[in-house]
């Protein structure tokens, strides 16, 4: 096995450049671009046919709607919504939210309160909205490129906290973002300390983590549990 840190810590998978539409991309190409992109915004789940948003991908292939719309679309999904929104606990929904649509962890512990906030006082839509629409996501994906893991390289002003919480997300291709029901972060931003970086075990799983989620809610955001989905 080898010991090269992309390869260690499942990095290696996510090394390839950037997917983006062009106006002379062909339909095969447009394909990848919407499998990159369920794959990255729903955290590589098995899509059934039925599932797929026949419609966007439509729109995506007839160039009627970006890539960055397109991704607006998978986002506020039933399926995603189902995954993430309804099933997750309040802090993990948020930071896979970072994960998925910015490609990094949250900096700190002010901005997974601005989230949580968003959840509650404006929504669901308005909680996706504000990565899509912020100026982090236009500058680094503009209207055309899937979003994509950047915080799994180092970054230009970039600390190493927030590299290694950014690996505490990224557990490599077999992983599936869903099967995690807790926070990974929310103690170690909520005490603003850095998280150990742990390689995969094999097929890119992680053993259970520990679910220390609802004590930590209470200690770290006002709302604490008993913060619910609004209907």
């Amino acid at each position: 096995m080898s010991t090269a840190p992309g390869v260690k810590f499942g990095l290696d998978a996510f090394s390839g450049g950037p997917i983006e539409l062009w106006p002379t991309s062909s339909i095969d190409e447009v394909d990848v671009v919407i499998r990159a992109v369920y794959r990255q915004v729903l955290g590589n789940p098995h899509i059934m046919e039925s599932e797929r948003l026949v419609n966007a991908e439509s729109r995506l292939r007839e160039r009627t709607i970006t890539v960055r719309e397109f991704v607006r679309a998978v986002g506020k999904s039933d399926f995603y919504r189902a995954r993430y929104f309804e099933s997750c606990a309040p802090y993990r929904f948020v930071e896979l939210n970072f994960k998925h649509f910015l490609g990094r962890a949250p900096f700190d512990q002010a901005e997974l309160s601005e989230h949580i906030c968003i959840c509650v006082e404006q929504g669901y839509d308005a909680e996706i909205d504000s990565y899509i629409d912020s100026d982090e996501y236009i500058t680094n994906f503009g209207e055309n490129i899937v979003p994509y893991y950047r915080g799994a390289s180092t970054l230009i002003g970039q600390k190493q906290i927030s590299y290694n919480r950014t690996l505490s997300l990224l557990r490599g291709l077999a992983e599936v973002d869903s099967a995690t029901k807790s926070s990974c972060l929310v103690q170690t931003v909520a005490a603003n300390s850095t998280s150990k970086i742990v390689p995969p075990m094999s097929g890119g799983r992680l053993g259970a983590y520990v679910d220390a989620t609802e004590k930590s809610l209470q200690n770290c955001c006002s709302w604490g549990n008993q913060w619910q989905p609004p209907s």
